[in-house]
Formats: structure tokens, C-alpha cells, sequence
């Protein structure tokens, strides 16, 4: 790719360098005496001056800013910190460069390696090897029953590898002696892929004779799998991968790396339960489908349906038994996040993906429009004669709805839906409120030690100290960044190698991942929530691409780099203004005049040569700087 960004910037090996041991690299070089190794330096003022090592050049621009740690030249713009000089004069990639740097100043970054960090590297990497293994497999002879199975639920192989869907053959240790073969036995285990014989030495698979349905991560990378029975009777029909440092099924919703789109165009999520009723959904066209993955709705998948602006969600269940206690086991997390819902039943006897199948995309579509509120749908289906109910009824639906109320938290939400039944019910608010009182069942007491005594202060849970939040990325580079990921050829409009000029390292990490061969998934994949969903919202900034988003990028690489000589502009203005008379300015400040004479000019060669396009192709208001 474009670019010249070092492959992996966090990553050797499964070991991730965590972020603040790199900040405390960078802290600890004397980036002076660093550079003094390879560019003869003078002292002007509180910086060193010499002849650029970058370019030829017979007066020196290039400066070195021991109380900022970084490096500029005014001549060719290279600039950084001591990672990015290591990493430009010698060739190293990013993680070699903090490697060498952190050996020098005695930092030892496998002793400080996060165990955590680690183990999820290990998890998700075998987890990756898994998938592109049960995805080779249905594709072979071995996987013509899988492949079958799939054909009798109307699922095209366009959709299948779509979804990235895979064999388990039923052979005990296939991808065991695979994953050991590769040095990832112990990962593997991690992993929940395989697990101990219960005899003997060595593993067997823990998914076998199974369709393999990988869940995935929004970015798209597996995370878990889901294994479905097939030409088989021993085992229970759905097989899921159990939790792990990758894997929390309290947050993932199954196809929202397919739905995420789709949501965000339409403002609206429809939720199923199972896998192959998402799968057949999105074959028909209703792509802003996902399903929760074999457990209850939580404030975790609202808070990602959030993050995705869906701002309406539409259950589509079973119009039997079943459907309506999905419903009732739904609503309580959707009234308590106050999340707005409507639901969709289906004829008797089918499920999305049959009626998918047999209605098609636009009797989906009828059917999601005709969808009833969920508070209308839950009054209609418990007390369907509303006042005119016995007493005896009354008091049954209100029993059902108990462990719905009991999620909602006092506040508007809890006064209207209360307001709400008294008025379907024919009884005062304080009436349903004083039946409502839901009682769970009572909490185990504290274990006790040995004759009664409790158990030592050590077994008892100690709070966690809350982690510092993390510093939100500047948006102008937001905007750099999710620039390249969406055409990273827009690195070569980079002439002021702007790329070196960002402050936060979560986007250095990002982008030197991305142009390296890891590709946008990956790079996001490893980046922090922080990082994540600043990019998202940059990037619905952007336009899609073609000489608009090269306009809007040229428009973002200008305003950094004024702002950043604007910054040294007035530094300059403020250590000189004091200065009495030309005849009595000190070497010091002779520097920084000389310096504010080269930013000027580079200032304007800035202006010039990133020019904003003409009217009706320049950027969009909101590419402003704020």
C-alpha cells in the first residue's frame, strides 16, 4: 500500500506493546543524544541546529526540541519523535524502532507486557486460524453434507461465504494436531477450540460434525463460533464457543459486521434469535438484521446498536408460544434503556428464515411496517380484554409482567409505563405500582470458613481502581486517519508528511497497521473504543471517495500544518516580545527570529501548495477546523 509506514506497530509475535510502555520509551530518550549519533548538532537557544540527515542541504533547517522530544527540519518538513527518527533513519519498522529504543534506556517490555494483552493476542489469533480452517473444509469433498444442509435452508454459496461459514468434520483431533502442528496448542485451549482428553495426554476438538457459523466482531474479524449439529444425533443441536478474552457474548450481536451499514442508513435494527433467521434475512435484501447469540438482550448490544445510530429496533420472532416469551424476556432491558421498539410477529409455525425464504424481500418489509410498539403489543397479548378482565386475569397478566417492570428504574419512563397499564387495566397507577413489587429471589448468604467463621479478607472481592480515561484523539487527525483508511493512496498527497505531525499514538498505531499490509479490519480490530468511535464519526464526516474525499484530505493535511507552525509561531512571538533593542538580542533569540522567518515562509509555501478546491468541489462545512 502507499505510504511508507512500518508494518504492525504494537505487535510481534502474539505480544502487544501496550501504549503507555511505548509513551514511557518516548519519555525516557534523550532524543539529543540520540540524534547527535547521526547529525552533528549545535545548541541555539533552548534547540539544537544541524544540517538535516533527511535531505541535502548546505544550511541547516533541521532543529531538535529536547523539552518537546521531537525533531522538524523547515526544509523538507520531516519531523517526529525519537521513534519516528529511528524508524526514518534507519529503516526500522515501528515496533523494532520502540524495541531497540526501549532496550537502550533499560525499559524491559516483556516483563511489562499486560498477561492479559497477551492471552487475547494468543485467542485471537487462533481464532483466526480456526475460521479460515472450518471455511476450507465446507468447501471441500468432505464438506458436501454441510454444504447440503445449507442448500435445504435456501442458503446460495454467495451467502455462505459471506458469512464466512465453515465445517466441522466429526474427526476427534483435526483441528488439534493442526493448531499444535502451528505452535498454538496452549492458545487453542484459550480459545475454547479444543479441549483435554479425559484420559491420555493430548486434545480433542471441541466443535465436531458441525456447520460453523462464525460471530464476528463489528470490524469483521471472528471472535467466536457458533456450531450447528448436522449428520449427527450425539450432542445438543447448537454448539456455542464458550466466553474469553476476545469473546463477550453480553456485548456481540451476531451479523452487525454485516448489518452495521445498513443500520446506520436506514436508523433502524431488526433483532432475531438465531443465526441462520439473521442469515436469511440478509439473503433477501433486509440487511440490517442481527441476532443475539444464545443469550438475553443486555445494555451491551443496546449500547452497540447505539454506537451503530440504530434508533429504532423491530423484533421479528415466532407468532407461537415461544415468540411472545422472547418478548416478555426482551422488554424489560428495552424499557429500562429506554430504547425504541415495536414488534413483529410471525405467521404460526415459521421462522424469519422460512418466511424470508417464502414471502421474500418485500413480505419482510410489509411485515417489519405493519410491527406494533412493544408496551402496545405486551397490553394486548396479557390482558386482551383490558378493563372488562376478571380481577383473577388482572392479577395473572400483572404476575407476567412483574420481571419486566422490575428492570425499569424509577424516572419518566417507569411513571408513563405505569400510567400506561392503570389506564389498560382500569385501575389506579398506585394499585399497579403496589402489585408490581417484584421480589427476586433471595441472595445466598456470604460463605463461611470452618465453624462459622467468614472467610478470610483476601477472598473477598476488592474493588478494581477505576482506570484513567483515555484522552480522545485531536479531530483534524481523526479525519487525517479515517482519510487513508477509506483510500490509503492519499498518502502520496501527503507532501508535508503530515503523518509524522500526529500527536496521538493511537492513531499512529492505527495508521502504520493499516498501510502495512494489515488492512482497515485489523488496524481497528486492535485500536481502543476511544479510537474506534472517534474514526466511525470522522469517517461519516468524509464524503465516499473520488476527488471529493482527495479535496476534503488535502483540506485536513493544510489546517494541521498551520496549526502546528501557528503553535510554534507563538511560542516564538512570546519568548521574544520582551526583547529591549536590536543591538542587545542574545544568541537565543537571534535563533528564534531565524526560525520565525523559515515558519513564515513555510507557512505560506503551506497555503500555496495545499490549496482548497474551487467552488462546487471544495470540501463540506463540517471539514472546517473547530
Amino acid at each position: 500500500m502507499a505510504g511508507g509506514w512500518p508494518r504492525s506497530c504494537g505487535c510481534r509475535e502474539g505480544v502487544v506493546i501496550p501504549e503507555h510502555k511505548i509513551q514511557e520509551v518516548l519519555d525516557r530518550v534523550d532524543i539529543v543524544t540520540l540524534v547527535s549519533r547521526h547529525v552533528e548538532l549545535k545548541k541555539a537557544g533552548r534547540e539544537f541546529k544541524g544540517r538535516c540527515p533527511f535531505h541535502q542541504e548546505k544550511t541547516p533547517s533541521f532543529y531538535v526540541v529536547p523539552e518537546k522530544r521531537f525533531y522538524f527540519c523547515h526544509g523538507c518538513r520531516a519531523s517526529g519523535d525519537a521513534v519516528s527518527f529511528i524508524q526514518r533513519y534507519l529503516g526500522k519498522t515501528f515496533q523494532d524502532a520502540v524495541r531497540d529504543l526501549a532496550q537502550e534506556v533499560g525499559i524491559d517490555l516483556e516483563a511489562a507486557q499486560d498477561p492479559g494483552l497477551k492471552e487475547r493476542q494468543q485467542v485471537k489469533e487462533a481464532t483466526d486460524f480456526a475460521a479460515e480452517h472450518f471455511r476450507s473444509l465446507l468447501w471441500e469433498d468432505g464438506g458436501r453434507s454441510a454444504r447440503a444442509y445449507l442448500a435445504s435452508r435456501g442458503v446460495t454459496d454467495e451467502v455462505a461465504q459471506g458469512f464466512g461459514l465453515g465445517w466441522a468434520p466429526a474427526e476427534w483431533s483435526l483441528l488439534a494436531d493442526r493448531l499444535q502442528k502451528n505452535g498454538m496448542l496452549e492458545w487453542g485451549l484459550k480459545a475454547g477450540l479444543i479441549t483435554k482428553r479425559n484420559s491420555g495426554d493430548g486434545c480433542i476438538d471441541f466443535f465436531r460434525s458441525r456447520l460453523m457459523v462464525p460471530i464476528r466482531a463489528p470490524e469483521g474479524r471472528p471472535i467466536a463460533f457458533g456450531g450447528r449439529l448436522v449428520a449427527a444425533e450425539d450432542g445438543p443441536k447448537y454448539l456455542n464457543s464458550r466466553e474469553s478474552r476476545l469473546y463477550n457474548k453480553s456485548e456481540t450481536l451476531f451479523g452487525m459486521d454485516q448489518a452495521r451499514d445498513e443500520i446506520h442508513k436506514r436508523k433502524t435494527a431488526v433483532l432475531v434469535e438465531g443465526y441462520f433467521d439473521c442469515i436469511g434475512l440478509h439473503q433477501v435484501g433486509v440487511r440490517h438484521a442481527v441476532a443475539l447469540c444464545s443469550t438475553n438482550l443486555t445494555a451491551g448490544h443496546l449500547q452497540g446498536l447505539k454506537r451503530a445510530e440504530a434508533r429504532d429496533l423491530v423484533l421479528l420472532l415466532d407468532g407461537d408460544s415461544a415468540g411472545l416469551a422472547a418478548v416478555e424476556r426482551l422488554a424489560g432491558p428495552l424499557l429500562a434503556a429506554g430504547a425504541p421498539t415495536r414488534v413483529a410477529l410471525l405467521p404460526q409455525g415459521d421462522d424469519p428464515d422460512v418466511f424470508a425464504r417464502r414471502e421474500g424481500t418485500d413480505g419482510v418489509e410489509k411485515l417489519l411496517e405493519g410491527a406494533q410498539p412493544l408496551t402496545a403489543y405486551l397490553f394486548a397479548t396479557l390482558l386482551p380484554t383490558g378493563k372488562q378482565a376478571s380481577f383473577e386475569e388482572k392479577m395473572a397478566a400483572l404476575e407476567r409482567l412483574k420481571p419486566v417492570t422490575a428492570q425499569v428504574p424509577p424516572g419518566l419512563t417507569r411513571s408513563t409505563l405505569i400510567s400506561a397499564l392503570a389506564g389498560h387495566f382500569g385501575w389506579m397507577p398506585a394499585q399497579i405500582e403496589t402489585s408490581l413489587q417484584y421480589k427476586p429471589p433471595p441472595t445466598p448468604k456470604p460463605v463461611s470458613g470452618p465453624g462459622g467463621v467468614p472467610m478470610a479478607s483476601q477472598d473477598v472481592p476488592r474493588p478494581v481502581p477505576k482506570p484513567q480515561a483515555e484522552r480522545p484523539p485531536p479531530e483534524s487527525e481523526c479525519l487525517y486517519v479515517a482519510a487513508v483508511l477509506r483510500e490509503p493512496r492519499l498518502l502520496t498527497r501527503d507532501v508535508f508528511r503530515v503523518c509524522d505531525e500526529l500527536s496521538h499514538m493511537g492513531l499512529r498505531m492505527v495508521l502504520a497497521q493499516t498501510t502495512s499490509g494489515q488492512g482497515v479490519e485489523e488496524a481497528l480490530f486492535e485500536a481502543t473504543e476511544v479510537v474506534k468511535r472517534a474514526l466511525l464519526e470522522a469517517g461519516r464526516r468524509l464524503s465516499a471517495g473520488g476527488s471529493e474525499l482527495e479535496g476534503e484530505f488535502v483540506q485536513v493535511c493544510r489546517d494541521i500544518m498551520v496549526r502546528r507552525i501557528d503553535e510554534r509561531l507563538v511560542y516564538i512571538k512570546r519568548a521574544t516580545e520582551q526583547t529591549p533593542g536590536a543591538f542587545d538580542l542574545t544568541e537565543e533569540t537571534r535563533q528564534l527570529l531565524s526560525e520565525r522567518k523559515e515558519l513564515l515562509a513555510l507557512r505560506k509555501r503551506v497555503l500555496d501548495e495545499l490549496r482548497p478546491a474551487s467552488s462546487g468541489t471544495g470540501t463540506k462545512a463540517p471539514m472546517q477546523p473547530v
